[in-house]
């Protein structure tokens, strides 16, 4: 089933002040889309996912798929990592050497950027196929898939519902969410406006992939069917290796052996992250900063701690998120961040 979409036209605080801060030529507007019993109000999402939105509830699923799903900046990347690795037997050489979205593609890449206007100035850019048309590139890829998206439950391809493949669904406590996701925006996305007004965009639900809420929720509802795994990022920070074995048992592998999990773990840490050109997004940021859709320094990988929070906001901003979240947590009933 085709979702239901809604453009965003402004005339409110909150969609005045996305449309003049996070517009550029490669995304003009937003639109809010919904499916079925899905958000009330829609989910924020640019406005050239309406060239892709039946494609996408359209796509074919395949049952030995393995989706990696999240609310940006929750730690999509490190799970992605580690999801592929426990799936390809430690295949270190190949995970060095192939960037991780060629091996595990982000679904909505292409909806995220819509580069139609500047191709028709820059025709030999060198956009990969992967950021060209990323759902073309996930519907012919030819091995096993692993896929990633940012899309919650109810915009996922209805397939998804009657294949039932492996969905890993990641989650993050929402003030650090919040501080990662705005630092990635100005680097990634082209927001060009303050980190109070990214703050409020955030906790009003006018974001992309929000509601913040009832994204986390969507995959909470469902984290007891045997084909969906909820994980935290704090708790892949607290334990690492604790995490790795559930993985490891969801995708019916063997038990690591301790040097394996070790070079694992290793491989898995931060500063190996960062370091590593594969998963470190430096060709993207080489990418737009050619395209000049970004004009900031900074990389991919910033912090990767619990807490950083703690240094962004001052404590009228802490109030304000903490009232947010005993409000939701005790409406959702989900209670993973009590002591966040």
């Amino acid at each position: 089933m085709a979702p239901t979409i809604e453009d965003v036209t402004g005339g409110n605080k909150l969609d005045d002040l996305l449309l003049k801060d996070f517009t550029s030529m490669f995304r003009s507007g937003y639109v809010r889309a919904g499916k079925g019993s899905g958000s009330q109000k829609g989910f924020i999402l640019p406005a050239y996912y309406k060239k892709f939105a039946e494609r996408i509830s359209k796509m074919e699923v395949r049952e030995d798929d393995v989706w990696v799903v999240s609310y940006p900046k929750t730690g999509t990347t490190w799970s992605q990592e580690m999801v592929w690795l426990i799936a390809n037997e430690l295949n270190f050489d190949e995970a060095k050497s192939v960037i991780l979205p060629e091996r595990f593609p982000f679904l909505e890449h292409s909806p995220l950027f819509c580069y139609d206007e500047f191709l028709k100035e820059r025709p030999d850019f060198p956009l990969p196929d992967f950021v060209r048309d990323s759902v073309k590139y996930v519907d012919e890829f030819k091995t096993q898939r692993f896929i990633k998206t940012h899309l919650p439950w109810p915009l996922l391809p209805d397939q998804i519902h009657t294949k039932k493949p492996k969905v890993i669904y990641v989650a993050r406590n929402p003030k650090d969410t919040c501080v990662s996701y705005f630092h990635h925006c100005q680097l990634m996305e082209g927001y060009n406006g303050s980190f109070q007004d990214f703050c409020e965009l955030f906790l009003g639900d006018n974001l992309n992939f929000s509601p913040f809420w009832e994204h986390v929720k969507s995959f909470w509802d469902h984290r007891d069917e045997k084909n969906i795994l909820f994980l935290t990022y704090e708790d892949m920070k607290k334990d690492l290796a604790s995490v790795i074995r559930e993985v490891v048992s969801f995708l019916g592998k063997e038990a690591l052996n301790p040097d394996d999990m070790a070079s694992l773990c290793t491989h898995l840490s931060f500063e190996s992250m960062k370091n590593n050109k594969s998963t470190n997004y430096e060709f993207a940021i080489e990418v737009n900063r050619a395209a000049n859709l970004i004009e900031r320094n900074g990389s991919f990988l910033r912090q990767g701690k619990v807490g950083g929070w703690k240094s962004a906001m001052g404590p009228e901003l802490c109030d304000k998120f903490d009232q947010w979240v005993e409000k939701n947590q005790s409406e959702t009933g989900i209670n993973v961040w009590k002591t966040i």
